[in-house]
């Protein structure tokens, strides 16, 4: 099975919610989408190509190839299916493989099961050809397999991510309820920030959006942080094509920058991690990091940039009583401080944002794990009402309001 040059269906997931930023980077990168729906994107690509969408991509989670399409009733036809296929030319017999699985069937009743007739059948396979048996796990660091599985409709997939795109890998030290980085880099995007005025992001907490609007800003890719895919552990694979990928996003570094991202918290321990995290990200030298309550951030004054706020929701930090005169406080510093910025509010509950005090312009939908967000903007008038020309125009169709 020649992968790695032949075409065939790719899918990339995401985070639902996230698929529009996601679209906007593969069309950034100059792929064209065959069709768009709420957790990803489905391409026609080789097996090659998906590796420098695995170095490029900040909002996506796994990059899958399709080796086939079946229709199945049973785990028993699974198992017919898949026992029947080439496994010997794409799995090291010496190596070692997982499987992970999306199945939606009346005859499974747990997918450990279907992982479990995936991989009997590769094992079988690969035992009758080459007289041994490749070692199989939980682990996601070696080869991955997919299966996707609804209804009589099947489709068997190579992971060629492994584990997870949506962390970027700079954040060794996570800090206090952190926002993943997918969802950070999407936020960051959906600001329309243009990576030259001031952007602003008080509470920082594990610094997370400062470092992506750093690395946005610079160009820097996520692949520069990473040495281990699921393509890497697939029998054909080049390493000089991930080597010359991986040397055009050093290339493509955007240098001496003059960047104006300050990221202030409260908390001592915060604000270090936040440095820690930058510095892992090469970031930290562009990035002005300060211990101090959010309203005194310093904000440049006429920068036209973007403040963005990701407070406590209630639900898992914090107190909600407290909370409401925070909510306040922090609409208050917005009115005060910010004229002439757009300003940003990444919050889970929408009783407390009533308490900002402000209209927002713009609701933008997110989840934050399983929770139901909103990024909420608002413009900050400096006096008179900014002409549209000159407002931070977002990188994705307008959602719902």
């Amino acid at each position: 099975m020649q992968v790695f040059h032949n075409k065939s269906k790719v899918i990339i997931t995401c985070n639902k919610r996230l698929s529009a930023y996601l679209a906007a980077e593969v069309t950034e990168l100059g792929y064209e989408i065959v069709r768009e729906f709420p957790t990803g994107l489905e391409l026609h690509l080789t097996l090659s190509e998906c590796i420098k969408l695995n170095l490029n991509l900040r909002c996506a989670s796994q990059i899958l190839y399709s080796l086939k399409s079946f229709e199945v009733n049973n785990p028993e036809e699974l198992y017919r299916e898949l026992v029947d296929m080439p496994w010997e030319d794409l799995i090291d017999f010496s190596g070692y493989f997982s499987v992970t699985s999306n199945v939606d069937n009346p005859t499974i009743t747990t997918p450990l099961f279907t992982n479990l007739k995936v991989k009997d059948a590769i094992v079988d396979r690969i035992k009758e050809k080459k007289g041994m048996r490749p070692n199989s796990g939980s682990d996601a660091n070696k080869t991955v397999v997919h299966l996707y599985w609804k209804d009589d409709k099947a489709d068997i997939f190579l992971d060629t991510s492994g584990e997870t795109l949506a962390k970027h890998g700079y954040r060794k030290i996570p800090g206090k309820a952190p926002m993943l980085e997918a969802l950070a880099a999407s936020v960051v995007m959906s600001t329309g920030w243009d990576g030259k005025t001031p952007f602003i992001n008080p509470m920082c907490g594990s610094g997370t959006l400062a470092i992506e609007a750093a690395l946005i800003a610079t160009n820097r890719r996520p692949g520069l942080f990473r040495m281990n895919y699921g393509f890497m552990h697939i029998l054909g694979y080049d390493e000089e094509v991930f080597f010359a990928e991986r040397r055009i996003l050093k290339d493509q570094v955007i240098k001496n920058t003059d960047l104006q991202i300050v990221a202030t918290d409260l908390s001592e321990d915060a604000v270090d991690v936040s440095r820690k995290n930058a510095k892992t990200a090469g970031v930290d030298t562009l990035i002005t990091f300060e211990v101090c309550d959010f309203a005194d951030t310093q904000v440049p004054q006429g920068g036209k940039g973007v403040v963005v706020f990701n407070p406590e929701y209630g639900e898992r930090l914090g107190v909600h009583s407290q909370l409401e005169l925070t909510y306040k406080r922090v609409g208050d510093f917005l009115k005060q401080e910010c004229k002439g910025y757009n300003g940003y509010i990444f919050t889970g509950n929408p009783d407390l944002a009533k308490k900002i005090g402000l209209k927002a312009s713009r609701k933008v939908e997110f989840y934050n794990g399983k929770l139901d967000c909103r990024l909420l903007e608002y413009e900050l008038y400096d006096g008179t009402k900014r002409p549209e020309h000159e407002r931070p125009q977002p990188k994705t169709p307008k959602p719902d309001q």
